[in-house]
């Protein structure tokens, strides 16, 4: 299996339940609250490391209580957080996530160490890592990403970027990625369109006019519509798996490290994202980011069960 190299954030959650979300100006009454190891590069690595990759991390922590529980929680895992970086005279980052019955959500995040993550940091993990596989995301600062994509395609690397939370990026940076992982927010950013639910039948026209951006392969997200996968020789639908949602927190974060341990395994692309439909669908049925992530066995069942 070619190992997994992880570079981005890592959060605590703060999360309320509560049966709708609130409107501007609008105070409402929440329902449970509860407190849960997330960021979305944290989210990744558990991800692929519960689902049977090896991987190691790189990313920065306050020197705090919620530093050391992240970290941690890492290691519990099995992810390599060796090169977490315990950051002085700044706090570890939160995120406040808001999550109504129906499972959708509204969060916002404070940075804090992760904002401190820069490409020096990244050398020591790319000295002794090639022909592996680099999860990205946009929860560190841009000059970082663009960095470690760079890195990446040096060495041979397969370079995966979930462009979340969503942004407008250079091309210097999209055309360093063998796959950008949109969801319709994002998807729509980058192409300069408002804000809207992508038709199912206007995905693939959608999916060409990110693929000109310049990634090889591009994989959108389309939530219980499944995920519509385009590069320079094919353009396929991926259905969803049919569940009840709970939280869709971490539903992107376990797509792309289910993707990345399957093309580690060295499936075929539309195998890899066939496991990663099914490896978000079961994190939606449980409350949480890193909590809902499931495990290999729970995945491999679940696609017995469902899909042959």
């Amino acid at each position: 299996m070619k190992p997994i190299l992880v570079i981005g954030s890592l959060n605590m959650d703060f999360v309320v339940q509560t049966e709708t979300l609130p409107l501007p100006g609008e105070t409402i009454k929440g329902r449970d609250f509860s407190m849960i190891p997330g960021g979305k590069g944290a989210n990744q690595a558990v991800a692929a490391a519960r689902l049977g990759g090896s991987v190691r991390m790189v990313g920065r922590v306050g020197q705090d209580e919620f530093g050391r529980t992240l970290t941690e929680g890492l290691a519990s895992a099995g992810v390599d957080a060796g090169q977490v970086l315990p950051t002085s005279g700044v706090a570890t980052g939160v995120a406040l996530i808001l999550v109504e019955r129906e499972g959708q959500n509204q969060i916002t995040i404070a940075a804090g160490a992760n904002d401190r993550l820069e490409p020096p940091d990244l050398e020591p993990a790319f000295q002794d890592f090639s022909r592996g596989i680099v999860l990205l995301q946009l929860e560190s600062p841009l000059q970082t990403v663009e960095a470690a994509a760079r890195l990446a395609c040096r060495r041979e690397t397969t370079t995966i970027l979930d462009p979340a939370p969503a942004a407008a990026l250079p091309q210097t940076l999209l055309r360093n990625l063998d796959f950008l992982t949109p969801n319709e927010t994002e998807a729509l950013l980058l192409l300069g369109e408002p804000p809207g639910e992508i038709r199912l039948e206007d995905a693939p026209a959608l999916g060409r006019r990110l693929l000109e951006l310049g990634p090889a392969t591009v994989v959108l997200k389309l939530g219980d519509k499944g995920a519509w996968m385009v590069n320079r020789h094919l353009s396929r639908h991926f259905p969803a798996y049919s569940v009840k949602p709970v939280d869709a927190t971490a539903a992107g974060d376990t797509f792309n490290g289910a993707l990345a341990v399957s093309l580690a395994e060295g499936a075929s692309l539309p195998r890899a994202i066939g496991f990663a439909n099914a490896a978000a669908a079961l994190s939606v049925t449980l409350p949480g980011a890193q909590a809902s992530i499931p495990s290999r066995s729970q995945v491999d069942r679940y696609r017995g069960e469902h899909r042959g």
